[in-house]
């Protein structure tokens, strides 16, 4: 009989012990705004991110996620999330430029970097976590990870076979950097919402669009109306962030976190695996179809390299803007990517 008493009391002791644990296990609620539509292969990718987080957190960790940016405008989710309008920022950080030129440099070198694993290196290995959070931290956001889709192609109505073809090109342009490159060679750059694009496109108020890969911008519809583009791309490989509110994010329990930085990792290599395959995929349908693809010369190449050289000097007016453009460039030279 002692025995069985005994086990019984061991049984009540645990089942007092899970209660307890049950008790203590802390829920974490996220609203999320990305600009990618649910259509486009990265807004799936972003879906599958949420089941990720879901898995790994047995459910302890909940995701609301704002499609297409249906809450706020896309330059306007960082804002959104510091003030606790949404909680997390998964957009993009160059939007920011006019805080701090230094945020071009959180996700897009322009041409800096020759494919996403090299900046994932920096990431990872250079000491880029800190690098960017001393800039994020200040504005009350931790920045949490990147997902890259890989070198961009231009969209246009008209020919892109070099420089010269850029000569009054009026394009739908992100803010920051870009738009100084390409002023500098002659197009005129219009800053406007990701969102804004095809009707923009469909009505001539733009002959093109810095938008995105050449998979996205056929989810965006952009080759229903733009005849040509450009590929492989190599003017653009922004890195789409995960940026949370500061006080939200130190509120999260450790694991929490640790989760939080696992998937958004695990979503970079799937992101930028799967592009790349969709990408070569669909560029012999696309050439199948029609569609005028480009390949710039090297004299085109280092005509763009140069103005990208230049724009980086325009853009490092601010120490924090020098500081985190040397610790890209730091790392490069390490590797021998640059001299």
């Amino acid at each position: 009989m002692s025995a069985l008493k005994n086990l019984k009391l061991a049984a009540s002791a645990a089942a007092l012990a899970m209660t307890a644990a049950a008790a203590d296990a802390q829920q974490t609620n996220l609203r999320i705004q990305t600009h990618f539509s649910q259509e486009t292969l990265s807004g799936k990718m972003a879906a599958t991110f949420i089941d990720d987080v879901h898995a790994m957190s047995g459910g302890d960790i909940q995701i609301e996620m704002f499609y297409a940016s249906s809450v706020v405008k896309s330059a306007e989710t960082f804002d959104a999330a510091a003030t606790g309008i949404l909680d997390c920022d998964m957009t993009g950080g160059s939007y920011q430029t006019g805080k701090n030129p230094a945020f071009q440099f959180t996700g897009d070198l322009t041409g800096g970097y020759a494919n996403p694993y090299q900046q994932y290196a920096w990431l990872l290995h250079g000491g880029g976590y800190e690098a960017l959070n001393e800039l994020y931290n200040p504005y009350g956001m931790e920045f949490v990870g990147w997902w890259i889709p890989g070198p961009e192609s231009l969209s246009s109505t008209s020919p892109l076979a070099g420089v010269a073809d850029l000569e009054g090109w009026k394009f739908r342009s992100p803010p920051g950097v870009i738009t100084l490159i390409f002023e500098n060679l002659g197009a005129s750059p219009i800053v406007m919402d990701f969102n804004e694009i095809f009707t923009a496109l469909e009505t001539g108020i733009i002959d093109g669009a810095d938008a995105a890969n050449l998979t996205n911008n056929i989810g965006l519809g952009l080759y229903d109306i733009a005849e040509h583009t450009n590929y492989p791309g190599f003017h653009s490989m922004p890195a789409d962030h995960l940026a949370c509110n500061k006080g939200v994010w130190d509120a999260m329990p450790a694991h929490h976190q640790a989760i939080m930085k696992v998937a958004m990792q695990a979503l970079a290599l799937r992101n930028t695996t799967i592009n790349e395959v969709a990408n070569a995929k669909n560029s012999v349908i696309l050439a199948e179809q029609g569609l005028n693809m480009y390949q710039w010369s090297e004299e085109d190449m280092a005509t763009y390299r140069g103005a990208v050289q230049d724009a980086w000097a325009e853009f490092s007016t601010t120490p924090e803007s020098e500081a985190l453009l040397n610790s890209h460039l730091d790392f490069l030279r390490g590797i021998g990517a640059m001299k």
